[in-house]
C-alpha cells in the first residue's frame, strides 16, 4: 500500500464511514430527548446559580466563566469551541460515532441554552447566598450530567476526561470530577476569590454525587451472602416469607475443607432488617455479608431491557 493510500485511511475518513453506517432507532431519539433535557438543566444551573455566584464548576465551562469575567466573550460559544479537541479525544476512547453523535448534541445544546438563557434570566440569578448557589447549582448540574450519561453521551470538557478515567481505570464519577476539575477551580480562586474556589469544590462534589445517582441509580438495593448450616430452611423462608429468589452457590471452607452451600440473594434496602431477623431466628450462628448494588434487573426488580 502506498503512503498516499495509507494517509487516505485517516481517522476522519474512518469516522465518516462509521457515522454513515450508524442506525437511527427509536432508542436513539429517546436518548436525544434525554440529552437535550440534561443540557437544559445544566444551563439553568449555570445561569441561575454558578455564573451569578462566580462559582467555577471545573472543565471547559469553568474556564469559559473565568475568561468571560475578563473579556465578556459569550460563555456558550467558548464552551463549544473549547470542546472540539476533547470531542475528538472522546470519539477515540468512548465509543466512536455513537459517542460522537450524543456528545455533539449535548455540547451544542448546552452551549446554545447557556447563551440563550441570558435573555430570560437576570444576571443576579436567584440568590446572593453562595451556600445556596453551591448546593442548588451542584445538584442541578449533577442531575443534568446524569441525564446526559443516561442518554449515552457526555457534556464535553473535563467530563470526557472523567468518563475515560471511569471507563478505563474504574474510578467513580465523583472522584473523576475531583481529579479533572481541581486545576480549573484553583484558577477560579485566582480570578475571583479563594472563598469562592472552596465553594466551587463543593459544587464539584455535590454535582458528582448527583450525577452518579441519576446515571447509575440511588443504591437502594442490597446483596446478601449467607452461609448457614440450615441453608435449606433459610432458603425456604426467604422464598416464602420475603418472596425473593435465592441462588445457591457451591462453597468450601478453607480451614475445615468442608463443603457447604452459599446463599446469594438481592433485596431492597428496606428489607435488610427483615432478612437479618429471619436468618437470626433460624440460625443465630450463620455468617452473613451484606453489600450494596446500584441496580437490580430481572424478575422481581426492574425489567431487563
Amino acid at each position: 500500500m502506498s503512503a498516499r493510500n495509507h494517509v487516505s485511511q485517516s481517522p476522519w475518513k474512518k469516522f465518516l464511514l462509521e457515522f454513515k453506517n450508524l442506525e437511527f432507532t427509536k432508542k436513539t431519539f429517546q436518548d436525544i430527548i434525554i440529552l437535550l433535557a440534561g443540557a437544559l438543566i445544566q444551563a439553568f444551573a449555570m445561569r441561575l446559580f454558578l455564573v451569578p455566584g462566580q462559582l467555577v464548576s471545573g472543565g471547559i465551562s469553568g474556564l469559559s466563566q473565568i475568561i468571560n469575567h475578563f473579556v465578556k466573550f459569550p460563555i456558550g460559544v467558548m464552551v463549544f469551541i473549547g470542546n472540539i479537541p476533547l470531542f475528538i479525544l472522546g470519539w477515540r476512547f468512548l465509543g466512536g460515532p455513537r459517542f460522537a453523535l450524543r456528545t455533539a448534541i449535548s455540547v451544542a445544546a448546552f452551549s446554545l441554552f447557556t447563551d440563550l438563557l441570558v435573555l430570560f434570566i437576570p444576571a443576579s440569578g436567584m440568590t446572593q447566598d453562595n451556600v445556596l448557589n453551591a448546593l442548588f447549582g451542584g445538584v442541578l448540574l449533577g442531575v443534568g450530567l446524569g441525564l446526559v450519561y443516561r442518554g449515552g453521551g457526555t457534556s464535553g470538557g473535563s467530563d470526557i476526561l472523567g468518563r475515560i478515567l471511569n471507563h478505563r481505570m474504574g474510578i467513580s464519577i465523583s472522584q473523576a470530577y475531583l481529579i479533572t476539575d481541581t486545576i480549573v477551580v484553583l484558577a477560579g480562586g485566582f480570578a475571583f476569590s479563594w472563598e469562592k474556589a472552596l465553594y466551587g469544590m463543593v459544587v464539584i462534589y455535590v454535582s458528582g454525587l448527583a450525577a452518579e445517582m441519576v446515571s447509575e441509580g440511588s443504591s437502594i438495593f442490597r446483596t446478601a451472602i449467607i452461609i448457614s448450616e440450615k441453608s435449606e430452611e433459610v432458603t425456604r423462608e426467604i422464598m416464602e416469607e420475603m418472596e425473593r429468589g435465592v441462588t445457591i452457590l457451591s462453597g468450601k471452607g478453607a480451614y475445615t475443607g468442608a463443603e457447604r452451600p452459599v446463599l446469594y440473594v438481592v433485596i431492597t434496602r428496606s428489607e435488610v432488617n427483615q432478612l437479618k431477623e429471619l436468618v437470626k431466628d433460624i440460625d443465630p450462628n450463620a455468617f452473613m455479608v451484606i453489600g450494596e448494588t446500584h441496580e437490580a434487573l430481572g424478575e422481581g426488580f426492574k425489567p431487563l431491557k
